[in-house]
């Protein structure tokens, strides 16, 4: 019997991509749950026990990310990356073929995947995530964008002394607070749910974290979205700031019968502002995919 976790090493160069697998497999085919930056499962929390009912739930973490080690090659930290690294984690699962469910930055690693490996992918649920160049409309401008570079100077400079102050800031009340004051509702969001995205971070190599954040910046999978045919469905929070809702009705009006669903008070994560109702249009959308 295999284990229900384990590590597949990237063809890119041999970094371990560690994986965790819930559910069981059947006749329906896998999910495979793909985070945003800076994440390790915790945007998954209310969803994985809803899908893991009737199929295979594989969810993994990027490289640097959680139980997978900074890359090998440090300069192999983009979005082509990623997807490739996923491509790893299905050869090592001996899956051939599933469906990719991707939140924030997941969204461009979903569809990614589907440009370079696209036998494979046989359907898209994509939440609160856009299909390019999310930092130019980040809390409705592009100041993150303009000013990354200027960060990556700056923390490029004294890397310990940055990853010494994530880890002593963000594992924090505090910092939970702030997230409320800026993005989320405390009484939607616990700090239960929220914390576990506060301790990954602050574990993160800060270097690493900017790296990637800059070529997430600067990736487009635009061009593919009216060439899709597979089911997809969009999910979006009628409040996110991160990636705003009209992102992701745009790529509604792009991919050919798509369906979407925009939460109303939801915000970047609504996943887990509005487990009950995430999981059953999840769960029903993929239902109507593998129905005769």
């Amino acid at each position: 019997m295999r284990p229900n976790h384990g590590y597949a090493i990237s063809n890119i160069d041999g970094t371990p991509i560690f994986y965790k697998i819930a559910g069981e497999r059947t006749a329906a085919l896998p999910v495979v749950l793909c985070d945003g930056i800076g994440c390790s499962g915790f945007i998954w929390k209310h969803l994985r026990e809803p899908l893991g009912r009737q199929r295979q739930v594989v969810s993994w973490h990027y490289r640097g990310h959680g139980r997978s080690p900074s890359p090998k090659a440090p300069e192999r930290v983009g979005i082509t990356d990623l997807a490739d690294d996923l491509a790893c984690v299905l050869d090592e699962l001996n899956i051939d073929e599933a469906i990719l469910v991707g939140h924030s930055m997941g969204v461009q690693v979903s569809l990614e995947f589907h440009r370079r490996h696209r036998y494979r992918c046989k359907g898209l649920v994509l939440m609160c995530g856009a299909a390019s160049e999310p930092l130019k409309t980040f809390k409705g401008s592009n100041l993150l964008e303009v000013a990354l570079p200027t960060l990556q100077k700056t923390i490029g400079a004294a890397p310990r002394f940055f990853r010494g102050l994530g880890r002593a800031i963000l594992p924090r009340d505090f910092a939970y607070r702030i997230g409320a004051k800026l993005e989320f509702e405390e009484e939607l969001l616990s700090k239960q749910d929220f914390m576990p995205y506060l301790k990954g971070l602050a574990q993160m190599d800060p270097i690493l974290f900017l790296a990637m954040l800059s070529d997430m910046g600067a990736h487009s999978c635009e061009d593919i979205l009216v060439e899709i045919r597979v089911p997809t469905l969009l999910i979006g929070g009628e409040l996110d700031t991160f990636t705003p809702a009209d992102r992701t009705r745009e790529m509604a009006e792009r991919i050919p019968g798509s369906e979407l669903c925009i939460v109303h008070q939801g915000t970047h994560s609504t996943p887990l502002e509005h487990p009950a109702l995430v999981g059953q249009v999840t769960c029903d959308f993929l239902a109507r995919v593998e129905s005769p």
